[in-house]
């Protein structure tokens, strides 16, 4: 797969096709479904192919839309997996304490002390909040809530965020194992 340019944002994917007439079903990315035609063409990965969606009807977790070009169900089913993307200076500056999610991947993630936690992997929009997904390093990755008191600092700027996370969870993503009942005051590292 090629690599994606910092220049460009994965804004939403082709799912499905839909009906007969070359409709496709879109897993948006957007704060709102509907904006994903907003930004004017979008582009496959490689960036060959450009797609004028026109947003058919919102359903949940992305939209109906019609591709210009694309008339019948083979043709949309041909575009099934299709990530899409747009330009980033297309996108509207983000507001204050909001980021694109592409901002954050890459991101080191840091305790309050400084130590390093991993770096930001995944973002992840389950329900209510989105949810990092960290890579320590060692072990598995591991899911923080998005939330001011988790994730008190986003400094992208200087590529590193600072969390809060329980602290057994952060004694393992920094490779140690947390005190058992009676180990009180050890700080033992992971065999």
């Amino acid at each position: 797969m090629s690599a994606v340019p910092e220049s460009r944002v994965l804004l939403g994917a082709i799912v499905a096709a839909h009906g007969l007439k070359g409709e496709v079903k879109v897993k948006c990315f957007t704060s709102t479904p509907e904006a994903i035609a907003a930004y004017g063409a979008l582009e496959d990965v490689a960036g060959a192919r450009r797609f004028a969606l026109r947003v058919l009807r919102p359903i949940e977790g992305g939209v109906v839309a019609a591709i210009a070009g694309v008339s019948d169900r083979t043709a949309a089913e041909a575009l099934r997996g299709t990530q899409l993307y747009v330009a980033r200076d297309a996108l509207p500056a983000a507001e204050e304490d909001e980021f694109y999610h592409v901002d954050l991947i890459g991101l080191r993630v840091e305790d309050e002390a400084g130590a390093a936690l991993g770096t930001v992997v995944a973002v992840h929009q389950f329900g209510a909040n989105d949810v990092l997904e960290i890579r320590p390093a060692v072990g598995p990755t591991r899911m923080l809530p998005f939330t001011r008191d988790t994730v008190p600092v986003v400094d992208i700027a200087a590529g590193r965020l600072v969390a809060v996370p329980p602290a057994e969870v952060a004694a393992e993503m920094k490779g140690k194992r947390p005190a058992a009942a009676g180990d009180a005051g050890k700080d033992e590292t992971a065999p």
